[in-house]
C-alpha cells in the first residue's frame, strides 16, 4: 500500500525559465502533479501558500528573495512541507544553510532525471536525500553543533518522556537511516515509523528531522 495518496504535488522554483520548464515537464511526465512554478523568491512564497505542494523543488540562487529565506518562511508556516533543494552549488556553506533553514534534501543539478524523480518521491515521505558525499558533511555538522556548549540560561527543563519504541526510532534516525530502513529493521510499517517520528517531534517541541537528529546526537543516541 502506497504511503502517498494520489500523485505527489510538486512545485518547481528556479529563475531560469528553460531549466524550470524542463524539470516541471520531467516531473509531470513521470506522473507527478506539478501544481505551480515560480521564477523568484517572493513569487515562490506567494504561489506555494496558494498551491499547497507536498514537495518544493527549490533553487537557492533566486532574485527578490534567496532560496534559504523562501525555505525558512514556507517551512515555518507549514512544517509538513518538504523542500528538496536543486542547486548548481555544492559549496558546504550552501548545503548547511539550506538544511538549517528546513530543507529535507539537497541535490546537485548534475543529477540525472531518474535521480531527481527518486529524490522527489523520497523527499515526499520525509526521507533526507543528499547528493553522494553531502550526507556525511551534514551529519558532521550535527555532531559539531551537538558538541558546542549550551547557551547560558536557567536550568534545563525536565526531558519529555518517550516510549521505548519512540526512543528506538529516534536512535535509528540519528544514525542516518531512512524511514524505509527503520521500518525494515524494526519490522513495522513505513506509516508507523512516520507516526512515531511525528509523536516524538510533538513531545520534544521540535519542528523537523534536522532538529530531531541534533537532539538525539546531543544525548548520545547515535552511538547507542
Amino acid at each position: 500500500m502506497s504511503e502517498q495518496r494520489g500523485p505527489i504535488r510538486v512545485m518547481v522554483v528556479d529563475d531560469h525559465p528553460m531549466w524550470r520548464d524542463a524539470v516541471a515537464r520531467d516531473l509531470a511526465e513521470a506522473g507527478l502533479d506539478v501544481v505551480a512554478t515560480a521564477g523568484d523568491g517572493e513569487q515562490a512564497v506567494r504561489r506555494a501558500k496558494a498551491a499547497a505542494p507536498d514537495v518544493l523543488v527549490l533553487d537557492l540562487n533566486l532574485p527578490a528573495m534567496p532560496g534559504v529565506q523562501v525555505c525558512k518562511e514556507l517551512v515555518g508556516a507549514n512544517p509538513a512541507l518538504r523542500v528538496l533543494v536543486l542547486s548548481a552549488s555544492g559549496e558546504h556553506a550552501d548545503v548547511l544553510e539550506a538544511v538549517k533553514s528546513g530543507a529535507t534534501g539537497y541535490l546537485l543539478k548534475s543529477a540525472s532525471t531518474e535521480e531527481l524523480l527518486d529524490a522527489v518521491r523520497r523527499t515526499a515521505v520525509g526521507d533526507p536525500v543528499f547528493t553522494p558525499g553531502l550526507a556525511g558533511l551534514v551529519l558532521g555538522e550535527y555532531r559539531r553543533l551537538a558538541s558546542d556548549p549550551a547557551p547560558a540560561g536557567g536550568g534545563e527543563p525536565k526531558a519529555p518522556q518517550l516510549t521505548d519504541r519512540e526512543t528506538e526510532v529516534l536512535r535509528l534516525v540519528a544514525k542516518g537511516l531512512s524511514y524505509k530502513q527503520i521500518a525494515e529493521r524494526l519490522v513495522i510499517s513505513h506509516r508507523t515509523v512516520q507516526n512515531h517520528v511525528q509523536n516524538t517531534l510533538g513531545k520534544l517541541q521540535l519542528h523537523n528531522r534536522v532538529e530531531l537528529v541534533r537532539y538525539a546526537i546531543e544525548r548520545g543516541l547515535d552511538d547507542a
